[in-house]
C-alpha cells in the first residue's frame, strides 16, 4: 500500500474528530471545571469580607495548619521508604519480592475507612495495644499520632510506585560502573542513582502530598473530630456543611481546590521536564543508534 493510501486509511473523518473532541471537552467542563467554579462561586457568595472572615476563624486556621503539618511530617517517611522499596524491588532478586509488591499496593486496594477501623482496633481503648497505651498515658487514636499513622499508610505507595518502573527501565549498568571505578555506596547513590530518578521522585512526592492533604476517610475514623485540635481541612469542610454554614464550608473547600490546582500545575511542570530530558537523551543517543543499525545492516 502506498504512503498516501496508508495515511488515508488511518485518518479519521473530520466530523468524528470534532465529535470526540467535543465529548471530551464537555466531560471536562461538566465534571471538572464546572464543580470547581461552583466551589469558588459559593465561597464568595457572601462577599470577600465573609470569605476572609471564614478563613480567619481559629478553627479554620487550625484545620489548615494541621493539614499542612501532617502532609509535611509524612514527607520524609514517604521519600525514605519509597526509595528503599523501589531500590530493593528494581535492583535485587530475593524471596518475598512479590509479597513486598503486594504490600505496597495494599493501600490502593483497601478502603480508607477500613484502614481507619483497623488502626482503631489496634490502638483504640479496647484494641490490641489499648490497655498498654492507657496505662502509660499515651494517646494514639483521637489524637495527632493516629492521624499521622493512617496518613502514612495511605500515602506511602505513591513514591515507590513512581520509582519502581523508572529504576527497572534504567537497569544496573551505571551503578555497577560507578562501583567498579571505586565509588562507595553513598557516592553511587547521590551521584548516579539520585540524579537519574529525581523527577520521578518529585512526581511521587507531589502525588503523595496531594493525597495526604485531601485524605478524609481514614483520618475521619481516628481523629475524633475535636474542633480546633484534630480536624483537618476536609473534616472541617464536612462539619461546617452539616451545620449549614455554606460560606464557611465552601471557603475551606476553596483552599483545598487551590491546593489541588497548585498540585496539578506542579505535576504538569514535572511531566514536561521529564519529557524534555527524555527527548534530549534520545537525541544524544540517536547517532549511536544509527551507527549500530548501519553496522548490523552492513
Amino acid at each position: 500500500m502506498s504512503a498516501p493510501a496508508s495515511r488515508m486509511a488511518n485518518a479519521e473523518p473530520r466530523w468524528l474528530r470534532w465529535t470526540l473532541t467535543g465529548i471530551g471537552l464537555s466531560f471536562l467542563f461538566f465534571f471538572l471545571a464546572l464543580p470547581l467554579l461552583a466551589v469558588f462561586a459559593e465561597a464568595f457568595n457572601g462577599g470577600w469580607a465573609a470569605y476572609v472572615e471564614a478563613l480567619r476563624h481559629p478553627e479554620a486556621l487550625s484545620a489548615i495548619g494541621l493539614t499542612l503539618f501532617i502532609a509535611l511530617f509524612v514527607l520524609p517517611f514517604n521519600i525514605l521508604v519509597g526509595i528503599a522499596a523501589a531500590w530493593a524491588i528494581a535492583k535485587f532478586d530475593f524471596r518475598g519480592k512479590s509479597l513486598l509488591i503486594t504490600l505496597i499496593d495494599l493501600p490502593f486496594a483497601v478502603s480508607p475507612v477500613v484502614v481507619g477501623m483497623v488502626f482503631l482496633l489496634i490502638f483504640g481503648a479496647q484494641g490490641l495495644f489499648g490497655p498498654w497505651l492507657s496505662a502509660h498515658d499515651i494517646k494514639v487514636v483521637f489524637a495527632l499520632p493516629g492521624m499521622i499513622i493512617v496518613t502514612l499508610f495511605i500515602t506511602f505507595p505513591f513514591v515507590a510506585r513512581e520509582l519502581i518502573p523508572l529504576m527497572q527501565a534504567q537497569g544496573k549498568d551505571e551503578e555497577e560502573a560507578a562501583i567498579s571505578l571505586g565509588a562507595t555506596g553513598w557516592q553511587m547513590f547521590f551521584r548516579v542513582t539520585l540524579p537519574n530518578i529525581k523527577w520521578g521522585l518529585i512526581y511521587g512526592v507531589i502525588l503523595a502530598n496531594a493525597r495526604a492533604m485531601g485524605e478524609f476517610g481514614a483520618v475521619s475514623v481516628v481523629s475524633g473530630h475535636i474542633r480546633g485540635e484534630t480536624n483537618t481541612l476536609p473534616l472541617h469542610v464536612e462539619i461546617l456543611y452539616n451545620e449549614y454554614n455554606a460560606v464557611g464550608a465552601f471557603a475551606a473547600a476553596s483552599v483545598l481546590a487551590l491546593l489541588a490546582l497548585v498540585t496539578l500545575v506542579a505535576k504538569t511542570l514535572v511531566e514536561w521536564q521529564m519529557r524534555k530530558e527524555t527527548e534530549m537523551l534520545d537525541t544524544a543517543l540517536l547517532p549511536e543508534k544509527v551507527t549500530q543499525t548501519s553496522g548490523i545492516k552492513s
